[in-house]
């Protein structure tokens, strides 16, 4: 595949609170640590603390990493398993929703930067070791945003009436979803290869969260990925005394709401608001929010309830029983990990920049934030639509009505600009106003309304004419609506709708290795790849 850059802002697809973090907008400054650049990561090194413990973390995940085929975890991922418990090793973390299928293509973006600058920091830092991360969001308990996915304009979804974190929910019903989405992948190319992938996931493997552990792995551990699920005991525990304190104190409701207003002072919108209590209360399938009422802490559509000294006992002694909330899951990340860097889409940046402060309090290192890689996969016959047409991939970030203005503009034989026209009359107009003010000085406001009526007249007539030449370029103006619908289908970027189904059908394990060639980290651009 053929790769093209531009600048995320030209895409017009990107927040200007993040495409300001890019450009080092010093009004930000205050709310991460150091600058997503080798220079940041050499700062942060130097500052970072050890954090978690590596025996623990890496006895952990031995354990996870049973529950697969020893043949089909790559040595490479086995190493970084080992490396972990050396303090020279720090990880570069991505973590998402555990979405079937692994739903959009972002999904796979996210990992893939992460596999790369990983292997960018070793390069720029070769005395130490990077370990790519998956960070499976298994205590998420919203199953309507995972339970889909969308491949060739085909919505795929389980429906199944579910409660608890989706990571616990039992795979036993997806039966139809799967048929549906292997059925969308056909015969052809490496159909076979991704739908024994599918089928051993979510067949061999009870719950969702080690179906995805599977396919994530089937995925990407020839590059060393290393997948973590912190619902675990062990791991809960290192977090304990700061799930105690937050509860009681509710420390991040008060120092995250404080930021929240400084952003919103910014023109920032913020994408989180902190509760009061920001855990859940996690038993089989219950993961319902703590709240503290009437001298209680009560889990809510339940009956359980603790007073201050019970919620201290039930703490220490089930600390995998308390799940943080979106604002406290990268708390207990940083808390348990060696990270040094998260990597995220654009809305999860701006709310990690709600979050430096609680870290603060809480003397844990807050990582550099990575905005993940964005790419765009142009098929050949689109791309050589869009070349035939005169026209660039570039043009396609436009809306679909601007592109095919600007295009009959530029290849009409006929006259349908009258900008020329209208500074010829507006002329006229102004001789006409200095003459008429001479005569009688209220002439000239009445002579210049005269002159806005008419100078809407004639951009209407502009429209018309560009109206009726799109008639007679109808077959040109179908295609750019083709290619538009397929390099955007929905209506917004494809990374944020399509599968990777079937461009793993056409290329097989190639597509993600094209991806790992082509995606550059610390580059910011977003990539164009074309067949």
């Amino acid at each position: 595949m053929k790769a093209s850059y531009i600048e995320y802002k030209a895409t017009g697809s990107f927040s200007p609170t993040v495409v300001s973090y890019l450009e080092n907008d010093i009004a930000l400054q205050p709310f991460y640590s150091f600058r997503p650049d080798l220079e940041g990561f050499r700062q942060l090194l130097q500052h970072k603390k050890n954090t978690g413990k590596r025996s623990i973390l890496t006895e952990v995940l031995n354990s996870q990493y049973e529950k697969l085929p020893v043949k089909e975890v790559s040595d490479l991922t086995r190493t970084n398993l080992d490396l972990l418990n050396q303090e020279n090793t720090f990880t570069v973390t991505t973590g998402h929703q555990l979405n079937i299928f692994t739903g959009p293509l972002y999904f796979i973006f996210k990992i893939v930067t992460a596999i790369n600058l990983a292997k960018d920091l070793k390069a720029e830092f070769p005395d130490k070791n990077f370990v790519p991360v998956y960070w499976m969001a298994s205590e998420d308990h919203d199953f309507a945003e995972i339970n889909h996915t969308q491949i060739a304009s085909k919505k795929i979804a389980w429906n199944e009436d579910v409660s608890g974190a989706t990571g616990r929910v039992s795979t036993k019903g997806i039966r139809q979803a799967l048929n549906q989405y292997k059925g969308v992948l056909g015969i052809e190319g490496y159909a076979d290869e991704l739908a024994k992938i599918v089928e051993t996931a979510y067949t061999n493997y009870e719950n969702l969260a080690d179906a995805t552990r599977y396919l994530v792995n089937a995925l990407f551990s020839k590059f060393g990925l290393v997948i973590v699920d912190a619902d675990d005991a062990s791991l809960k525990k290192e977090f304990a005394p700061i799930i105690e304190q937050d509860i009681i104190n509710q420390n991040s409701f008060k120092n995250i709401s404080e930021t929240n207003k400084k952003l919103q002072e910014l023109g920032v919108h913020v994408q989180v608001n902190p509760r009061e209590i920001n855990f859940f209360y996690l038993v089989k399938e219950v993961r319902e929010r703590i709240v503290f009422e009437d001298n209680q802490y009560k889990v809510l559509n339940t009956e359980i309830e603790f007073s201050e000294e019970e919620l201290k006992a039930e703490i220490a002694n089930y600390p995998e029983r308390f799940s943080p909330n979106v604002v406290m899951r990268p708390l207990y990340q940083e808390v348990i990990l060696p990270n040094i860097a998260y990597i995220g889409g654009g809305a999860e940046i701006v709310y990690w920049l709600e979050l430096k402060s609680n870290f603060d309090f809480y003397g844990v290192d807050f990582p550099i934030l990575i905005l993940r890689n964005s790419g765009l996969m142009v098929s050949k016959r689109a791309a050589e639509k869009t070349e035939k047409m005169g026209l660039t991939l570039t043009d396609f970030f436009q809306d679909t009505n601007s592109l095919k203005t600007n295009w009959i503009k530029a290849n009409s034989q006929n006259q349908l600009q009258l900008k020329q026209e209208w500074q010829e009359l507006g002329q006229v107009f102004d001789r006409m106003k200095t003459q008429n003010s001479k005569i009688d000085p209220t002439l000239g406001p009445s002579t210049e309304a005269i002159k806005k009526r008419l100078e809407h007249a004639v951009f209407n007539l502009e429209k018309k004419l560009i109206k009726a030449e799109k008639r007679n370029y109808e077959t040109r103006l179908n295609q750019i609506d083709q290619v538009k619908n397929e390099l955007f289908p929905g209506g917004s970027l494809q990374e944020r709708n399509e599968n990777f189904g079937l461009f793993y059908v056409k290329q097989g394990s190639e597509f993600i290795e094209q991806l790992v060639e082509h995606f550059k980290p610390l580059d910011f651009q977003f990539t164009i790849l074309t067949e």
